[in-house]
């Protein structure tokens, strides 16, 4: 096919320079937009960046444009979670029971800096910054912006035109404004907000806790997290109500309140955050939602990716993954009906719709794991049991959690199905106390396994109801 085609991808973020700088290795000619700044010379943080885990679906699209290797340098590996209780006592569990398996604390920043600069190597390709989209016309098909600094406004034409523009997405917008065919949409938020603080690099430039977990301190309605950096800081996230409860973001209104909140919650983070106060009253709440839409395109003209089209919650770790699987799917997808749009996108979403509806209640069923089970004795006891069976059958068993994470082959429906099940087969089995302490490991694979099976069964028999 002719790889002069103009394409548009709107939004520059890590879904968008990740498909321009794939689609430009593919030849095509790419004009990349993004209503913000270059954050390679602009700090545009702002309080929410929301430190990313990188896992293995992530490493997959990194490896197929061949720059995984100038990645792995900004990453922090994190091995499991630490447990903070409201004593400060900690425990550690681990992500897998297999060796090598873990998560990478990387700053979104850094990240998308590196893949600006990578995409940017191509002379196919053109970004434009400071470009905000303000509408599509997604018949022609072509692009509507207005420049943050002259307020001038202009139409780009395009071939194809890609949205990758985040969860307020201006292509998703023009699909329901413009009701050219049926759009089914929604967008559902949490009861609870988010608020980043930090704690620093002690006096050397050392991690002040250790730097080889994901910190959590869970506690029911509300939870904290911390994932390290590179220059020995923490990026501590604060999930809270808006409303409810004896403390939430509408009453914590003077730093007396916050202290007393802290003190009373999380009182081993107090002497490491010295700028509570500021970071506090001055960093934005930032909301958490999941997003849902159907169709993803229209004709062979227009697609939504990444978050644009299944934003999510972080509680997985698994949003910049998804979206970096996305464009992998993709070009496995061009692969085949490289020539035909049309064909493309629809057979793009027919195979990867149902595994980011999947990973978007993952992520909602995680929120609750983390802020309420972590500490839960029999969810600890399940966990520990995962850990074993993992650990002495590292080809046979898999917890859910292993193969959303370390398992890019199996798909996130998939894993969902099967992650489900294997979860509430541990659970009864420990509950009920049918899982006998002198069975060797083998009998208890085969004891969990029969009991997985057993509800598998029963969910496809309640289905065809």
């Amino acid at each position: 096919m002719s790889k002069k085609e103009h394409i548009v991808i709107i939004g520059a973020g890590l879904c968008g320079s990740m498909l321009a700088l794939r689609l430009a290795q593919r030849g095509y000619k790419i004009s990349l937009y993004e209503g913000r700044p270059d954050l390679r010379t602009t700090d545009i943080s702002a309080g929410r960046s929301i430190n990313l885990a990188l896992s293995d679906r992530g490493l997959r699209a990194l490896d197929m444009v061949g720059i995984a290797d100038k990645v792995l340098p900004l990453c922090i590996p994190m091995h499991g979670r630490l447990i903070h209780d409201t004593k400060g006592n900690t425990f550690a569990s681990n992500y897998s029971g297999r060796k090598g398996e873990y998560i990478n604390s990387v700053s979104r920043g850094d990240l998308n800096a590196l893949l600006l600069t990578e995409a940017e190597k191509h002379e196919n390709v053109n970004i434009h910054f400071n470009k905000k989209c303000i509408n599509v016309d997604i018949e022609k098909p072509t692009a509507e912006f207005q420049c943050y600094l002259t307020k001038e406004e202009f139409t780009v034409d395009a071939d194809v035109i890609f949205g990758a523009d985040g969860a307020g997405s201006a292509l998703r917008k023009s699909y329901y404004l413009e009701k050219k065919f049926l759009f089914s949409y929604s967008q559902n938020f949490l009861t609870h907000g988010y608020k980043e603080l930090e704690i620093p690099a002690d006096q050397v430039g050392n991690h002040q806790i250790s730097k080889d977990h994901l910190h959590i301190w869970p506690r029911g309605q509300y939870m904290l997290i911390a994932l390290p950096n590179l220059d020995g800081s923490f990026t501590v996230t604060l999930f809270l109500s808006y409303d409810e409860g004896e403390y939430n973001f509408n009453n914590l209104t003077t730093i007396e309140k916050v202290r007393e909140f802290f003190e009373s919650e999380f009182p081993d983070t107090l002497p490491l955050i010295p700028d509570l106060k500021n970071e506090f009253f001055n960093n934005p709440t930032g909301s958490l939602g999941t997003v849902k839409c159907s169709p993803w395109y229209y004709k062979g003209k227009t697609l939504l990716i990444g978050d644009a089209a299944h934003a999510i919650v972080p509680f997985y770790g698994q949003g910049m993954n998804a979206s970096f699987e996305d464009v992998v799917v993709f070009d496995e997808i061009l692969d085949q009906y490289e020539g035909d749009w049309d064909t493309v996108f629809k057979m793009y979403q027919k195979t990867r719709k149902e595994d980011t509806d999947a990973i978007a209640d993952l992520a909602i069923d995680n929120y609750y794991e983390m802020r309420d089970h972590v500490a839960n004795p029999i969810f600890k006891e399940k966990r520990k049991l995962e850990m074993e069976l993992e650990k002495a059958f590292p080809e046979e068993y898999s917890s859910k959690y292993s193969m959303v994470t370390f398992n890019e082959h199996i798909s996130y429906a998939k894993a969902m199905k099967i992650g489900r099940a294997q979860d509430k087969a541990l659970l009864n089995l420990i509950a009920d106390k049918e899982i006998d302490a002198d069975l060797d490991m083998k009998q208890i694979l085969q004891q969990v396994q029969k009991e997985t099976d057993e509800i598998l069964e029963e969910d496809k028999i309640a289905r065809l109801k």
